[in-house]
């Protein structure tokens, strides 16, 4: 199934080319804002106006160069736009278009959600039935849910598999409607027991939600003489049972804590189901709406196990064996088997899961390392038939070649991950990959950055700097931009928060800080447009890192990136996906 544009030569190719690109352009997405009047970033960096930076991000199409831009170029010696002398960008336009050309749509080197539909419906093993697609998604209802879902459920009937493992499946939303919609039994798998827990109480609601839905959707297809769907079919009561002891395959969890969304609320889901005693159309929608995935990104943390109280450890393995102990009373229509765990590659997956069998592993926004952990687990265990893995928080990762020695702790880091990456010694910086996770459609459509903030923030280093000899205190300013009033109020707030002594400034002092700098935040706005246009480069990389790296395998029938979702709803909208060969999987 792999063609030859995909082939593992030709994404070496696409590597060395995007590396070449940023290997000119990466400084500027590394220059750190705070640090943007206290280091000079703009006259060490650029040697065009901010104004005519703004101006031509706005009016450059990617398509071509203005004829002002074409004019400068000729005069001057330029790669990526930056001159060969000073190494200070000379022509935005060609840098813009530098950036398009070695983005991941620019490479070529993508898969549509719809060519990997179809690749895995055209070609299949001899594994059962055939996945019904029912045409139950559309822009209104659970995005990310649904279309990682159906991708989900294909490569599950491709390999003949019944079990999916969702690895930091945080609060339950996307394993909760694998469960519920396809009959797939899911185990979630979170580092937070309170994630876990919020996910198993939605859960129970959603059964609920499921079997009003149910009936509803049974009897009003019998009115009309409508034959049952395949999922109203898959959860059908028999006489004697309740609907928990019906629904044929269990299991449950969901999506990943870094990325997570807001349900529409427990109480609103009970609304619901008590509404289903009367017809009600919209019931579909608020069903699924009740899985919708928000794409504002938060961030629970991770805590290796070695880091944890002996307490802590007992007791999260007396909560996992009690669910463990409940799944076995409900038997195999569990629709839910969250568990609480740290996860790395080495973790033994038949210690969590004593029912395992061969299985799909997904993530949905893992956080950081997390996401390549999933592929070399999904590499290094043979009960994993498929992965089908989203990333993101990019300034979480950790690099094995960071010459500050700030790598990971554990001496297995999560960029580079490729085999041809680590033999080169590549690395990003934290600054680069912060830069990564910015949105270019969202900030296009005017969306993302708030640009009084980041200056609020760059002028504070330069007080600290002329008053405060602990300026760069290890101590951080926090989110005090959102209680100031005024850019003094955030000034002294800050100073609170740092410890610093603020009687050493009188607030007129601290506003001609705001006055001086002020006419330059022109400056500040282009620079971060440019960080902006870079972005996509430097997430490419990193997933051109982790598909080179399943490419690197023998035992893979199928490999790929994959756009899954919209960019404008959610920013991290690529998946690596993967699948095992069935004689690989067979000898095993």
């Amino acid at each position: 199934m792999v063609s030859p544009s995909n082939s593992l030569t030709e994404i070496q190719r696409r590597i060395d080319e995007v590396k070449g690109f940023l290997s000119i352009a990466l400084s500027i997405a590394n220059a750190h804002t705070v640090e943007f009047y206290t280091h000079d970033v703009w006259n060490r960096f650029m040697a065009v106006p901010p104004q005519e930076v703004l101006s031509t991000v706005s009016s450059c199409s990617g398509q071509q160069r203005a004829p002002e831009c074409k004019a400068k170029a000729e005069k001057s010696t330029t790669t990526f736009g930056f001159c060969n002398v000073t190494n200070r960008l000379l022509d935005t336009c060609e840098l813009l278009l530098a950036a398009k050309a070695h983005s991941l749509p620019g490479l070529g080197v993508c898969m549509s959600r719809d060519e990997l539909l179809q690749a895995l419906r055209e070609k299949r093993e001899d594994t059962g039935a055939e996945l019904q697609s029912d045409e139950f998604m559309n822009s209104k209802k659970s995005h990310e849910v649904q279309s990682m879902s159906e991708v989900v459920a294909c490569l599950a009937q491709r390999c003949g598999v019944k079990q999916v493992i969702d690895v930091g499946s945080g609060k339950g939303y996307l394993s909760s409607f694998l469960s519920l919609q396809y009959g797939l039994r899911v185990y979630g798998i979170d580092s937070s027991s309170t994630n876990t827990h919020g996910a198993q109480e939605r859960n129970r609601k959603l059964k609920k939600f499921s079997k009003a839905y149910q009936k509803h959707s049974k009897t009003a297809r019998a009115q009309s003489g409508a034959t049952p769907s395949p999922q109203e079919e898959l959860v059908d009561v028999k006489p004697g049972l309740n609907r928990d002891e019906n629904i044929s395959h269990g299991g449950g969890a969901g999506v990943v804590s870094q990325e997570e969304g807001v349900l529409i609320g427990l109480s609103d889901v009970d609304t619901a189901v008590e509404m289903q005693s009367e017809a009600n159309p919209d019931t579909e929608e608020l069903y699924l709406s009740a899985l919708s995935v928000d794409v504002i990104q938060t961030m629970s943390p991770r805590v290796p196990p070695s880091q944890l109280s002996a307490e802590e450890r007992e007791r999260r393995k007396r909560e996992n064996l009690e669910r463990k102990a409940q799944n076995r009373t409900d038997g195999a229509s569990t629709v839910f088997s969250p568990l609480t765990s740290y996860i790395t590659a080495e973790t033994e997956l038949r210690e969590l899961i004593n029912e395992l069998e061969d299985a799909v592993m997904v993530g949905l926004h893992t956080c950081g390392d997390l996401a390549p952990s999933t592929l070399r687990m999904f590499v290094a265990k043979p009960e994993l038939a498929a992965v089908c893995s989203v990333g993101c928080c990019y300034h979480l990762l950790s690099e094995e070649f960071d010459p500050a020695g700030q790598g990971c702790s554990s001496g297995v880091c999560g960029f580079p991950l490729s085999q041809y990456l680590r033999d080169q010694s590549w690395f990003c910086g934290r600054n680069a990959r912060m830069s990564a996770c910015l949105a270019l459609e969202r900030v296009s459509l005017g969306q993302g950055i708030q640009m009084e903030s980041l200056f609020y923030r760059a002028v504070l280093h330069v007080i600290l700097r002329d008053h405060y000899s602990s300026f760069k205190s290890e101590k951080r300013v926090g989110n005090v931009y959102s209680k100031a009033k005024s850019f003094v109020d955030y000034v002294r707030r800050a100073l609170r928060r740092l410890e610093l002594d603020e009687s050493k400034l009188s607030d007129s002092k601290i506003q001609d800080y705001h006055d001086t700098y002020w006419p330059r935040m022109d400056e500040m706005h282009a620079f971060n447009m440019l960080k902006v246009t870079l972005a996509p480069c430097i997430e490419g990389l990193i997933l051109l890192d982790r598909l080179c790296y399943l490419k690197e395998q023998e035992d893979l029938s199928l490999s790929a990136l994959v756009q899954l979702f919209d960019p404008l709803l959610s920013p991290r909208s690529y998946a690596v996906v993967g699948l095992k060969s069935f004689e690989s999987r067979t000898s095993s």
